[in-house]
């Protein structure tokens, strides 16, 4: 399928967007909304579809207490036939030490569907350290259940390092944490220290793992890790990390800082790279509080080594109309 078929944004003010696709044929997306106040999802037979799909508000943030601010980078999955979300949340918008103060949590729906059904909150995913953590995916590998999330180390220079743990359930670690990358390159220190955002695909005999890396401008990119397939995940040094970025700004095609990605398959089975980016630089203030990230799509290719290819970012194909 040719990019170019993909309405470009295909919903617009959705940041860290994922799409999970059900053994039911469809296609569930959720999504950061500009709010930061609340989890939605949506539901479409096709992935165009999404972008008039009804929405359906699952759970609000409470008034107080630690998951009352800035709910970032929400995830839906299907594990153990539960319905899972896991999601950041803070206290407050506060500050400290450079950082805001958020950590990871997870809802459960036994339900059939997820737009309908009762979803419970599991509290928060605890780790050994207890610091600056985001941006939780969720794998199966080689019959074990993974976790892999971004998170601070205090001994550590930067925001956040990448993580992959055992799970012995949806919301709680089997074993202690592996640290895969942090941030080292030129390209994944630029504004901030950051690796965070990452998501799993497979292909050829090989694992990969990509993930966003330097501040939330037009700075931000997408790298890749990758292991063979057949390797001990857990052993960090099975992953290879690339040492350019995979995706970045495209100015010619005013497309900046496309970031936060998940996978998915269009309705052939080919690749889907799902991705933010915004089509301006010029932003006031910080760029977190812009609203104008949309979510985008792009086939993704593969080489004759078995290694992907995304390509550059395409250019918008539709009129967007900026909302302040």
């Amino acid at each position: 399928m040719s990019n170019t078929l993909y309405p470009n944004p295909l919903i617009e003010q959705r940041a860290d967007p994922h799409i999970w696709l059900h053994s039911d044929g469809n296609y569930y997306f959720i999504a950061s909304v500009p709010e930061y106040d609340r989890l939605e999802i949506r539901r479409s037979k096709t992935l165009i579809g999404l972008a008039d799909a009804p929405v359906s508000v699952i759970w609000h943030k409470p008034d107080t207490g630690p998951m009352s601010a800035l709910i970032w980078a929400p995830e839906l999955h299907f594990i153990n036939g539960k319905w899972v979300i896991y999601y950041a949340a803070a206290p407050s918008q506060e500050i400290v030490d450079g950082l805001f103060q958020h950590r990871m949590y997870a809802l459960v729906c036994e339900d059939a569907d997820p737009l309908t059904g009762k979803w419970v909150e599991k509290g928060q995913i605890q780790t050994p350290i207890d610091s600056f953590s985001l941006d939780a995916t969720h794998f199966e590998h080689q019959g074990k259940s993974y976790y892999l999330w971004a998170q601070k180390d205090p001994a550590i220079r930067g925001n956040s390092n990448l993580y992959m743990a055992e799970m012995e359930n949806p919301w709680t670690l089997k074993s202690p944490p592996v640290m895969l990358s942090k941030p080292e390159l030129e390209w994944e220190t630029q504004g901030f220290w950051v690796n965070e955002g990452p998501a799993v695909i497979t292909h050829n005999g090989k694992i990969f793992i990509s993930y966003s890396a330097s501040a939330t401008d037009e700075n931000y990119c997408i790298g890749l890790l990758w292991a063979d397939i057949n390797s001990d995940i857990s052993d960090s040094a099975q992953w290879h990390k690339l040492p350019k970025p995979m995706f970045t700004t495209q100015a010619d095609n005013l497309q900046f800082g496309p970031g936060h990605n998940s996978f998915t398959r269009d309705e052939s089975g080919q690749d889907v790279l799902v991705y933010h980016a915004r089509n301006y630089t010029e932003i006031d203030g910080d760029p977190l509080y812009d609203p104008n990230r949309h979510t985008r799509l792009k086939t993704i290719e593969w080489d004759e080594n078995g290694m992907p290819v995304f390509g550059i970012p395409p250019a918008d194909n539709q009129p967007l109309i900026k909302q302040q």
